[in-house]
C-alpha cells in the first residue's frame, strides 16, 4: 500500500453497516474509493454516498459489482454472514499450500486486532478471543484480574490469528508459541497505553496488561 493510498483510506469516514463493511474490505485490499469505484464501474462520488449515507440501499446489481471489485460476496457486504462461522465454503479444486516466512508472519500479526489465546486452566485448556496489538515486536493485550487470559502469566501459551475467505476458498493462519507475562513496569504500561490501536470490545475495567514473549512463530497460507 502506498503512502497516498494509506492516507486516503485513513481519512475517509464511513457510516452505517454497509459503509463500514465496504471501507473495511477496501482497507484489506489497500484500495482507495476512486480505485474501488473504477473496479466496480461506478462514479467515485456514488461510492462515497454508499459509504457515508447510513440510509443508502443500493440494488442487487450494484452490490454484485462491488462484491466482485472487492473480492468478496454480497452476503459478506450486507452482513448476512455475521453470525456464520468461517469455513463452510467448498474447497478449491487445486489449492496451493505454502509456509509463511518469519517476516510474513510478523506482518500479518501486525495487521490484525483480534486473536485466539490458548491457555491452561484448572479445568483443562481453554481458548478465548482477545483484542491485541503488536508493540515493539510483542503481542500485548488488556485483561482483568481473575479473567481467563490473566492465567497466561508465567505459562506456556499459544496464540493464533487467521483470515478465512469463504468466497474464494483461501486464507492464512499464524500461530505463536510463547510465555505469557503480566506487565508490571509502569513505563511499559504507559507505552502500551499509547501504542495499542484498540481497546477490549468487552469493555469494563481491564487494568492488567499482558505480554506474550514469543518463542516460535509459524504460518501457512492456502491459495487457489
Amino acid at each position: 500500500m502506498t503512502e497516498q493510498t494509506s492516507a486516503h483510506v485513513a481519512t475517509e469516514a464511513p457510516l452505517g453497516d454497509l459503509g463500514r463493511r465496504l471501507a473495511t474490505q477496501r482497507a484489506r485490499l489497500g484500495l482507495t474509493r476512486r480505485q474501488t469505484a473504477a473496479r466496480a464501474g461506478m462514479a467515485a462520488g456514488y461510492l462515497r454516498y454508499l459509504e457515508e449515507d447510513p440510509g443508502a440501499a443500493p440494488g442487487s446489481g450494484v452490490l454484485h459489482r462491488l462484491a466482485e471489485a472487492l473480492e468478496t460476496t454480497v452476503t459478506e457486504l450486507t452482513g448476512g454472514a455475521v453470525d456464520v462461522s468461517p469455513g463452510p465454503g467448498c474447497a478449491a479444486r487445486d489449492p496451493r499450500f505454502t509456509e509463511l516466512s518469519a517476516a510474513e508472519c510478523q506482518a500479518l500479526l501486525g495487521s490484525h486486532g483480534v486473536g485466539r489465546l490458548a491457555v491452561s486452566t484448572s479445568s483443562g485448556p481453554e481458548i478465548v478471543p482477545v483484542n491485541y496489538s503488536v508493540v515493539d515486536g510483542a503481542i500485548v493485550f488488556r485483561t482483568a484480574t481473575g479473567a481467563t487470559p490473566a492465567l497466561a502469566d508465567g505459562r506456556q501459551v499459544a496464540f493464533e490469528v487467521d483470515r478465512i475467505d469463504d468466497a474464494f476458498s483461501q486464507g492464512w493462519s499464524v500461530l505463536v508459541h510463547g510465555v505469557g507475562r503480566v506487565v508490571l513496569n509502569p513505563r511499559q504500561q504507559r507505552r502500551y497505553d499509547e501504542k495499542a490501536h484498540s481497546k477490549p470490545w468487552a469493555g469494563g475495567h481491564r487494568e492488567r496488561w499482558m505480554r506474550i514473549d514469543s518463542g516460535m512463530v509459524t504460518g501457512r497460507r492456502i491459495t487457489v
